[in-house]
């Protein structure tokens, strides 16, 4: 774990070595997998490795386990926009944050122009005009200290300093039109904090951080956590904030395959087009993946049927039926 404080000086246990190795095999089982594209439309991301394939589980207690290229770095993408939402919600409170963004699941792609008709506001904060709008209101609190407040929150949560992808920044800034539409039309409409510009200048800066699954599994272990960052025992969330952001990232998380998550899988979860993707087990660990082939949907393909085997084989779940008894999981949590 580089960069990081040692664990525990605990000797791991039965259900630690049987935990990393249902990890290890549920890697190599989706690992052959070739379905989907790597991302094109940012012509940066189009470079990334089609093999490369990583998963990373940390827990609430501090234990990591990963397979594959939990390691290797890429740019965090649309997961921001969960963690984004978490630290707006803390800043504005609920109240305020939904008289500019919804929460309701939108069925459309998350780059759709599409407003909710009865609100006029953005579907939810995990498509682009949502995460627009929500980066806008920082940029409204903050100003030019918006992306160094977010980039801190994000590497408090990480457990270690991130930093900019200045290459893939650039290359989304250079060719986000579609977004560049849409937040004009956010401001036409009187939802986008700040101007056009430099909101979404912060909105390609924070998708550009650059992260590894393992991040990404400590992030997401922060928010099961109830905010609690577990190696550093970091308060980076705000209690009420990390609940919100949950729900909503488990309604929308996953754009329009958000149904079919929430069947298969049944976890709060956030897909990136870098081949991003985090899940929170609430009070438990943090789940991530990270593999650039993608679905249609924009989800990672290996990443989805990796989380899927991992929900079934651990009773994740949040609606699993099925006696846990002295499942893997149960006893590695005692």
């Amino acid at each position: 774990m580089r960069g990081r404080d040692p664990v525990t000086d605990a000797t791991p246990g039965p259900a630690d070595s049987e935990l990393q190795e249902i990890l290890t095999q549920v890697h190599a089982q989706c690992a052959a997998d070739r379905r989907g594209e790597v991302a094109s439309y940012i012509p940066e991301l189009a470079s990334a490795d089609p093999d490369h394939f990583g998963l990373a589980l940390a827990t609430v207690s501090g234990q990591l386990f990963t397979a594959g290229h939990a390691e290797t770095p890429f740019t965090i993408q649309s997961v921001s926009k969960a963690f984004t939402y978490c630290l707006v919600n803390e800043l504005l409170g609920p109240d305020e944050l939904m008289r500019h963004v919804g929460v309701e699941p939108s069925g459309d792609a998350f780059n759709s122009i599409e407003f909710d008709p009865t609100t006029a506001r953005p579907f939810n904060p995990m498509v682009n005009a949502g995460a627009i709008t929500v980066v806008g209101l920082v940029y409204r609190e903050l100003g030019d200290g918006a992306f160094e407040f977010i980039l801190d929150r994000f590497s408090r949560a990480a457990g270690r300093r991130l930093d900019l992808d200045d290459a893939v920044y650039r290359s989304e800034s250079e060719t986000g039109h579609r977004n560049r539409a849409i937040a004009h039309l956010l401001k036409g409409i009187g939802v986008l904090g700040g101007p056009v510009d430099e909101v979404l200048d912060l909105y390609f800066r924070q998708c550009s951080i650059r992260v590894t699954a393992t991040d990404l599994a400590w992030m997401s272990a922060t928010l099961a956590n109830l905010g609690m960052q577990p190696l550093k025992d970091d308060p980076v969330f705000d209690l009420m904030a990390v609940r919100d952001t949950q729900s909503v990232m488990y309604s929308c998380g996953m754009y329009n395959y958000s149904g079919n998550w929430g069947f298969r899988v049944g976890i709060p979860a956030k897909s990136g087009v870098g081949g991003g993707l985090v899940g929170v087990v609430n009070r438990q660990l943090g789940m991530a993946a990270y593999s650039p082939l993608l679905h249609a949907t924009g989800n990672p393909v290996r990443g989805v049927a990796a989380f899927e085997l991992l929900a079934e084989e651990l009773g994740l779940h949040a609606f699993c039926c099925t006696k846990l008894g002295s499942s893997i999981f149960e006893r590695f949590l005692r």
